[in-house]
């Protein structure tokens, strides 16, 4: 849990992954990931072990159908293993996870673990024309294990209006991390697309990791790789680029684990109270209502 004291150990790994190859590590793994070998299945079957997954709600679960380990990795679920929350104004947790964090946005801070904090502008960056509208809003932090499915869904209904692509560094995110390194999420790589919904806006956000060699969205593709040096800015707001997607439809996959950050406009959602750090939660489980 990110709001516990980080230990020694944990000070440590933070400091070794300061030095760490991030970027090219992770280019690696994309590569390596992305190879058919006769060797899938043996990784598969010992990553399943080591990490505990729970094949059983995949949609393909003969490991041996999987040509590479990402086939794998970005599997597919069964369609009535994750039901979403049928309330009309319900807003749901668009992946499987952990609450690493969630609160009120104090005027533009958020808190990213105990005593560290980074803002909407360092996270959202002077590129995004909706960085206002997150002032005094409200924001969940959901943590994704290697373990976890890693298929990011929409929490309600809402039409695209951009999506700003940030250049970063590819700290882990692991729940050490968030404790031991400032700003981490405002310096990882991320994608945060912002969608107009019922009562205001709401930003998905897909934060990059180590490993996390590709963040995929279905209405552009493949966003990184490449990795930029400078912030890039797409609208989505009218014509032919004009998106709308329906709660619980799918609007992004992560390779490897990482971290999605929600953020809510001032005034736009009434959050479950029953929503606690540390908790588990699935894809499709109310999070909260809109207002």
């Amino acid at each position: 849990m990110n709001n516990s004291e980080a230990t020694p150990w944990d000070f440590f790994k933070g400091f070794l992954f300061r030095l760490f190859p991030h970027h090219l590590v992770s280019r690696i793994t994309y590569w390596a990931t992305r190879q058919p070998s006769f060797l899938v299945p043996y990784a598969i079957k010992k990553f399943i072990k080591f990490f505990n997954v729970d094949m059983r709600d995949a949609q393909v679960e003969d490991i041996h159908q999987f040509k590479t380990f990402n086939e794998f990795f970005t599997r597919t679920l069964k369609d009535d293993v994750r039901p979403i929350d049928a309330g009309l104004d319900s807003i749901v947790c668009p992946c499987d996870g952990t609450i690493s964090m969630h609160g009120p946005i104090d005027k533009n801070t958020l808190i990213q673990a105990k005593n560290k904090y980074f803002s909407i502008q360092d996270f959202c960056t002077p590129t995004s024309h909706f960085t206002d509208q997150f002032i005094d809003g409200y924001f969940y932090t959901i943590y994704l294990s290697p373990r976890d499915y890693h298929r990011v869904h929409m929490p309600c209904a809402g039409h695209l209006q951009e999506m700003v692509y940030v250049p970063g560094r590819l700290f882990s995110v692991a729940p050490y991390a968030p404790k031991t390194i400032d700003k981490l999420f405002a310096r990882n790589e991320r994608v945060v697309p912002v969608f107009a919904i019922k009562n205001g806006y709401a930003a998905v956000s897909m934060v990059g990791a180590v490993n996390v060699a590709a963040i995929e969205m279905v209405w552009s593709g493949l966003v990184t790789p490449p990795h930029r040096s400078t912030p890039k800015h797409y609208e989505y707001t009218s014509g032919q680029n004009a998106i709308e997607l329906q709660k619980g439809d799918h609007m992004g996959t992560f390779n490897m684990g990482s971290t999605v950050v929600l953020l809510f406009s001032r005034d736009s959602i009434n959050p479950d109270t029953e929503i606690s750090i540390g908790q588990k939660v699935k894809m499709g489980q109310k999070l909260g209502t809109v207002k």
